[in-house]
Protein backbone atom coordinates (compact mmCIF):
# COMPACT_ATOMS: atom_id res chain seq x y z
CA UNK A 1 0.00 0.00 0.00
CA UNK A 2 2.74 2.33 0.76
CA UNK A 3 4.34 1.62 -2.75
CA UNK A 4 0.83 2.65 -4.22
CA UNK A 5 0.61 5.88 -2.30
CA UNK A 6 4.35 7.13 -3.09
CA UNK A 7 3.04 6.87 -6.95
CA UNK A 8 -0.23 8.54 -6.95
CA UNK A 9 1.66 10.87 -4.23
CA UNK A 10 4.44 11.42 -6.80
CA UNK A 11 2.35 11.41 -10.18
CA UNK A 12 -0.04 13.77 -8.36
CA UNK A 13 3.23 16.26 -8.55
CA UNK A 14 4.14 15.74 -11.43
CA UNK A 15 0.69 16.29 -13.41
CA UNK A 16 0.79 19.74 -11.06
CA UNK A 17 3.70 20.72 -12.41
CA UNK A 18 3.00 20.02 -16.28
CA UNK A 19 -0.52 21.29 -15.84
CA UNK A 20 1.25 24.51 -15.22
CA UNK A 21 3.16 24.29 -18.49
CA UNK A 22 -0.37 23.23 -20.14
CA UNK A 23 -2.42 25.73 -18.33
CA UNK A 24 0.05 28.82 -19.71
CA UNK A 25 0.22 27.10 -23.03
CA UNK A 26 -3.73 27.27 -23.99
CA UNK A 27 -3.55 30.71 -22.16
CA UNK A 28 -1.07 31.86 -25.09
CA UNK A 29 -2.90 29.67 -27.38
CA UNK A 30 0.45 27.78 -27.99
CA UNK A 31 -0.66 24.06 -29.46
CA UNK A 32 0.36 21.38 -27.39
CA UNK A 33 0.71 17.92 -28.78
CA UNK A 34 0.72 15.88 -25.74
CA UNK A 35 0.10 15.49 -22.09
CA UNK A 36 1.40 13.01 -20.47
CA UNK A 37 2.40 11.38 -17.45
CA UNK A 38 5.59 8.76 -16.81
CA UNK A 39 8.36 8.22 -19.12
CA UNK A 40 8.86 5.06 -21.51
CA UNK A 41 6.22 3.31 -23.79
CA UNK A 42 2.37 4.60 -24.17
CA UNK A 43 -0.06 2.54 -21.89
CA UNK A 44 -2.72 4.39 -22.82
CA UNK A 45 -3.60 7.03 -24.63
CA UNK A 46 -6.67 9.48 -26.02
CA UNK A 47 -6.66 12.18 -28.47
CA UNK A 48 -9.43 15.07 -27.09
CA UNK A 49 -8.96 18.23 -29.89
CA UNK A 50 -5.44 18.55 -30.79
CA UNK A 51 -3.89 17.08 -27.21
CA UNK A 52 -3.26 13.51 -27.13
CA UNK A 53 -3.21 13.08 -22.63
CA UNK A 54 -1.36 9.57 -22.07
CA UNK A 55 -0.17 7.20 -19.60
CA UNK A 56 3.28 5.90 -20.00
CA UNK A 57 5.23 2.66 -18.48
CA UNK A 58 7.94 4.07 -15.68
CA UNK A 59 5.70 6.11 -13.07
CA UNK A 60 8.70 8.68 -12.67
CA UNK A 61 8.23 12.04 -15.09
CA UNK A 62 5.70 13.48 -16.98
CA UNK A 63 5.42 15.80 -20.16
CA UNK A 64 3.86 18.69 -22.04
CA UNK A 65 4.70 18.55 -25.77
CA UNK A 66 4.46 21.89 -27.46
CA UNK A 67 6.95 21.13 -30.00
CA UNK A 68 9.30 23.72 -28.45
CA UNK A 69 12.31 21.59 -29.67
CA UNK A 70 11.84 22.11 -33.72
CA UNK A 71 12.93 25.78 -34.36
CA UNK A 72 11.54 25.55 -37.86
CA UNK A 73 8.07 25.48 -36.80
CA UNK A 74 6.93 28.93 -36.63
CA UNK A 75 3.08 27.55 -37.76
CA UNK A 76 0.28 29.31 -36.40
CA UNK A 77 -0.40 28.04 -32.53
CA UNK A 78 3.58 26.22 -32.85
CA UNK A 79 5.77 27.46 -29.61
CA UNK A 80 8.39 29.12 -31.31
CA UNK A 81 6.08 31.75 -33.11
CA UNK A 82 4.80 33.41 -30.12
CA UNK A 83 6.51 36.34 -28.17
CA UNK A 84 9.96 35.26 -26.20
CA UNK A 85 7.59 36.60 -22.84
CA UNK A 86 4.96 34.27 -23.99
CA UNK A 87 7.20 31.33 -24.31
CA UNK A 88 9.10 32.43 -20.62
CA UNK A 89 5.72 32.63 -19.06
CA UNK A 90 5.26 28.97 -20.46
CA UNK A 91 8.63 27.42 -19.24
CA UNK A 92 8.24 29.06 -15.96
CA UNK A 93 4.40 28.19 -15.14
CA UNK A 94 5.67 24.85 -14.12
CA UNK A 95 8.10 25.50 -11.03
CA UNK A 96 5.63 28.26 -10.13
CA UNK A 97 2.53 25.59 -10.17
CA UNK A 98 4.81 23.62 -7.87
CA UNK A 99 5.07 26.34 -5.30
CA UNK A 100 1.38 26.59 -5.51
CA UNK A 101 1.11 23.19 -4.50
CA UNK A 102 3.34 23.29 -2.12
CA UNK A 103 1.90 26.50 -0.37
CA UNK A 104 -1.78 25.50 -0.47
CA UNK A 105 -0.55 21.57 1.26
CA UNK A 106 1.35 23.86 3.69
CA UNK A 107 -1.82 25.60 4.52
CA UNK A 108 -3.86 22.45 4.94
CA UNK A 109 -1.26 21.55 7.54
CA UNK A 110 -1.56 24.50 9.56
CA UNK A 111 -5.00 24.73 9.66
CA UNK A 112 -5.37 21.17 10.54
CA UNK A 113 -2.75 21.00 13.00
CA UNK A 114 -0.62 24.60 13.58
CA UNK A 115 2.50 25.89 13.45
CA UNK A 116 5.87 25.17 15.47
CA UNK A 117 6.44 28.54 16.96
CA UNK A 118 9.99 29.81 17.58
CA UNK A 119 9.10 30.44 21.63
CA UNK A 120 11.61 28.71 23.78
CA UNK A 121 10.55 26.44 26.41
CA UNK A 122 13.12 25.91 28.56
CA UNK A 123 16.90 26.91 28.45
CA UNK A 124 19.78 24.44 29.72
CA UNK A 125 22.30 25.54 32.29
CA UNK A 126 26.25 25.32 30.80
CA UNK A 127 25.23 26.53 27.46
CA UNK A 128 25.21 29.87 26.06
CA UNK A 129 21.70 30.84 25.97
CA UNK A 130 21.47 30.60 29.53
CA UNK A 131 24.86 32.63 29.98
CA UNK A 132 23.31 35.27 28.07
CA UNK A 133 20.43 35.41 30.10
CA UNK A 134 17.45 33.55 27.86
CA UNK A 135 14.41 32.61 29.50
CA UNK A 136 11.31 30.04 29.36
CA UNK A 137 9.06 32.16 26.76
CA UNK A 138 11.05 34.06 24.86
CA UNK A 139 10.46 34.18 21.33
CA UNK A 140 13.10 34.31 18.32
CA UNK A 141 12.77 36.62 15.87
CA UNK A 142 16.13 36.47 13.74
CA UNK A 143 19.06 34.56 13.58
CA UNK A 144 22.04 36.18 11.97
CA UNK A 145 19.69 39.09 10.98
CA UNK A 146 17.18 37.05 9.34
CA UNK A 147 13.82 36.16 10.15
CA UNK A 148 12.56 34.04 11.82
CA UNK A 149 8.90 32.88 11.94
CA UNK A 150 9.31 29.17 12.48
CA UNK A 151 10.97 26.81 15.16
CA UNK A 152 12.22 24.24 12.19
CA UNK A 153 14.04 27.49 10.90
CA UNK A 154 16.00 27.30 13.81
CA UNK A 155 17.11 23.85 13.83
CA UNK A 156 18.38 24.67 10.04
CA UNK A 157 20.24 27.68 11.28
CA UNK A 158 22.07 25.14 13.55
CA UNK A 159 22.25 22.28 11.46
CA UNK A 160 24.12 24.52 8.64
CA UNK A 161 26.10 25.96 11.65
CA UNK A 162 29.01 22.69 10.49
CA UNK A 163 31.93 24.52 12.06
CA UNK A 164 29.58 26.46 15.42
CA UNK A 165 30.40 29.37 14.64
CA UNK A 166 29.08 32.30 17.01
CA UNK A 167 25.77 33.36 16.38
CA UNK A 168 23.93 36.63 16.45
CA UNK A 169 20.18 35.76 17.66
CA UNK A 170 17.27 38.64 18.42
CA UNK A 171 14.75 37.13 20.85
CA UNK A 172 11.79 38.96 21.76
CA UNK A 173 10.57 39.46 25.51
CA UNK A 174 7.40 41.51 26.78
CA UNK A 175 7.37 43.30 23.54
CA UNK A 176 11.43 44.32 24.04
CA UNK A 177 13.93 42.63 21.48
CA UNK A 178 17.57 41.95 22.77
CA UNK A 179 20.19 40.66 20.57
CA UNK A 180 22.72 38.33 22.10
CA UNK A 181 25.85 36.27 20.88
CA UNK A 182 25.68 32.80 21.26
CA UNK A 183 28.49 30.39 20.65
CA UNK A 184 27.34 26.68 20.01
CA UNK A 185 28.92 24.20 23.06
CA UNK A 186 29.23 20.42 22.38
CA UNK A 187 29.24 19.19 26.11
CA UNK A 188 29.47 15.90 27.55
CA UNK A 189 27.01 12.86 25.43
CA UNK A 190 25.79 15.84 23.03
CA UNK A 191 25.29 14.63 19.34
CA UNK A 192 26.24 18.53 18.11
CA UNK A 193 27.54 21.42 19.79
CA UNK A 194 24.12 23.32 20.46
CA UNK A 195 23.32 26.90 21.89
CA UNK A 196 21.48 25.68 24.91
CA UNK A 197 17.38 26.08 24.83
CA UNK A 198 14.37 23.69 23.05
CA UNK A 199 11.04 23.95 22.19
CA UNK A 200 8.33 22.38 23.71
CA UNK A 201 7.33 20.12 20.57
CA UNK A 202 3.66 21.70 21.04
CA UNK A 203 2.21 23.42 17.94
CA UNK A 204 -0.01 27.42 18.07
CA UNK A 205 -3.34 27.18 16.18
CA UNK A 206 -4.14 29.85 13.34
CA UNK A 207 -7.08 30.82 11.11
CA UNK A 208 -7.69 30.99 7.68
CA UNK A 209 -5.71 33.94 7.09
CA UNK A 210 -2.64 32.77 9.58
CA UNK A 211 -2.15 29.31 7.96
CA UNK A 212 -2.03 30.62 4.80
CA UNK A 213 0.85 33.57 6.27
CA UNK A 214 2.22 30.33 7.80
CA UNK A 215 2.18 28.07 5.05
CA UNK A 216 3.93 30.77 3.06
CA UNK A 217 6.61 30.65 5.29
CA UNK A 218 6.94 26.96 5.15
CA UNK A 219 7.16 27.43 1.50
CA UNK A 220 10.00 29.69 2.18
CA UNK A 221 11.53 27.40 4.56
CA UNK A 222 11.84 24.25 2.37
CA UNK A 223 12.62 26.44 -0.97
CA UNK A 224 15.84 27.60 1.50
CA UNK A 225 16.58 23.92 2.97
CA UNK A 226 16.73 22.63 -1.08
CA UNK A 227 19.39 25.83 -2.08
CA UNK A 228 20.84 25.19 1.48
CA UNK A 229 21.18 21.11 0.55
CA UNK A 230 21.94 22.11 -2.82
CA UNK A 231 25.34 24.04 -1.08
CA UNK A 232 26.71 21.82 1.09
CA UNK A 233 26.76 19.89 -1.94
CA UNK A 234 28.78 21.90 -3.90
CA UNK A 235 30.91 22.44 -1.34
CA UNK A 236 31.96 18.47 -0.60
CA UNK A 237 29.78 18.89 2.78
CA UNK A 238 27.66 16.12 1.40
CA UNK A 239 27.98 13.66 -1.65
CA UNK A 240 26.26 12.52 -4.19
CA UNK A 241 25.80 9.13 -2.79
CA UNK A 242 23.15 10.88 -0.24
CA UNK A 243 21.36 11.80 -3.13
CA UNK A 244 17.49 9.83 -3.39
CA UNK A 245 15.47 9.90 -6.40
CA UNK A 246 12.35 8.48 -6.77
CA UNK A 247 12.97 4.83 -5.63
CA UNK A 248 14.62 6.47 -2.74
CA UNK A 249 11.10 8.84 -2.45
CA UNK A 250 8.54 5.43 -2.68
CA UNK A 251 11.28 3.60 0.02
CA UNK A 252 10.85 6.63 2.55
CA UNK A 253 6.98 6.85 1.74
CA UNK A 254 6.32 2.95 2.21
CA UNK A 255 8.60 3.62 5.51
CA UNK A 256 6.23 5.82 6.61
CA UNK A 257 3.32 4.02 6.11
CA UNK A 258 4.44 0.86 7.58
CA UNK A 259 5.38 3.22 10.49
CA UNK A 260 2.05 5.40 10.81
CA UNK A 261 -0.57 2.80 9.82
CA UNK A 262 -1.35 1.66 12.81
CA UNK A 263 -2.09 5.31 14.03
CA UNK A 264 -5.00 5.80 11.46
CA UNK A 265 -5.43 7.18 8.51
CA UNK A 266 -5.33 11.10 9.19
CA UNK A 267 -1.77 10.43 10.49
CA UNK A 268 -0.60 8.97 7.25
CA UNK A 269 -2.81 11.86 5.10
CA UNK A 270 -0.67 14.32 7.42
CA UNK A 271 2.44 12.79 6.64
CA UNK A 272 1.98 12.58 2.85
CA UNK A 273 0.90 15.84 2.81
CA UNK A 274 4.20 16.76 4.63
CA UNK A 275 5.71 14.99 2.28
CA UNK A 276 3.93 17.02 -0.53
CA UNK A 277 5.38 20.32 0.50
CA UNK A 278 9.17 18.83 0.58
CA UNK A 279 9.34 17.37 -2.94
CA UNK A 280 6.89 19.60 -4.25
CA UNK A 281 9.18 22.77 -3.41
CA UNK A 282 12.23 20.94 -4.44
CA UNK A 283 10.95 20.16 -7.47
CA UNK A 284 10.25 23.64 -8.15
CA UNK A 285 13.62 25.10 -6.82
CA UNK A 286 15.41 22.19 -9.33
CA UNK A 287 13.64 22.91 -12.58
CA UNK A 288 14.06 26.74 -12.16
CA UNK A 289 17.91 26.18 -11.70
CA UNK A 290 19.82 27.23 -15.13
CA UNK A 291 20.85 23.38 -15.68
CA UNK A 292 20.37 22.76 -19.40
CA UNK A 293 17.24 20.38 -20.50
CA UNK A 294 15.16 21.49 -17.42
CA UNK A 295 13.36 24.54 -17.16
CA UNK A 296 15.62 26.62 -15.71
CA UNK A 297 18.10 26.15 -18.53
CA UNK A 298 15.38 27.01 -21.25
CA UNK A 299 14.55 29.94 -19.53
CA UNK A 300 18.21 30.99 -20.13
CA UNK A 301 18.36 30.58 -23.26
CA UNK A 302 14.95 32.73 -22.96
CA UNK A 303 16.19 35.40 -21.25
CA UNK A 304 19.51 35.61 -23.67
CA UNK A 305 17.17 36.43 -26.82
CA UNK A 306 15.09 38.91 -24.48
CA UNK A 307 18.08 40.61 -24.09
CA UNK A 308 19.53 40.47 -27.14
CA UNK A 309 16.36 40.91 -29.45
CA UNK A 310 17.14 37.55 -31.28
CA UNK A 311 17.10 33.68 -30.91
CA UNK A 312 20.40 31.90 -30.03
CA UNK A 313 21.00 29.85 -33.21
CA UNK A 314 19.15 26.20 -32.50
CA UNK A 315 20.88 24.55 -33.04
CA UNK A 316 23.58 25.80 -30.52
CA UNK A 317 20.55 25.73 -27.90
CA UNK A 318 19.74 21.57 -28.95
CA UNK A 319 23.35 20.84 -28.64
CA UNK A 320 23.99 22.41 -25.28
CA UNK A 321 20.31 20.78 -23.89
CA UNK A 322 21.19 17.27 -25.60
CA UNK A 323 24.85 17.46 -23.55
CA UNK A 324 22.81 18.84 -20.20
CA UNK A 325 19.85 15.69 -20.84
CA UNK A 326 22.73 12.87 -21.23
CA UNK A 327 24.52 13.92 -17.86
CA UNK A 328 21.50 14.05 -16.04
CA UNK A 329 20.49 11.20 -17.53
CA UNK A 330 23.86 9.88 -15.87
CA UNK A 331 23.35 11.38 -12.49
CA UNK A 332 19.77 9.67 -12.25
CA UNK A 333 21.75 6.35 -12.94
CA UNK A 334 23.83 6.78 -10.21
CA UNK A 335 20.91 7.92 -7.84
CA UNK A 336 19.12 5.10 -8.84
CA UNK A 337 21.54 2.44 -7.86
CA UNK A 338 22.41 3.79 -4.67
CA UNK A 339 18.95 3.88 -4.47
CA UNK A 340 18.72 0.05 -4.87
CA UNK A 341 21.87 -0.25 -2.92
CA UNK A 342 20.33 1.23 0.05
CA UNK A 343 16.79 -0.79 -0.32
CA UNK A 344 18.61 -4.15 -0.83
Amino acid sequence: MGIILAILLFSAIVIFHELGHFTLAKLNGIRVDEFSLGLGKTLFGKQIGETKFSIKLLPFGGACMMGEDDANDVSKGSFNSKSVWARMSVIVAGPIFNFIMALVFAAIIIAWIGYDAPIVAGVDQGYAAAEQGMESGDVITKINGKRVHLWKEISLANLMNFDAEPMELTYERDGKETTIMVEPRQLKDDYAPRIGFHSSGEYTKANFLKSIQYGAYTLKYWIRYTFESLKMLGTGKIGLDQLSGPIGIMNAVDDMYKETSPEGWQVILLNLLNLAVFISANLGVMNLLPIPALDGGRLIFLIIEAVRGKRVAPEKEAMVNEIGFRLLMVLMVFVLVHDLIRLF
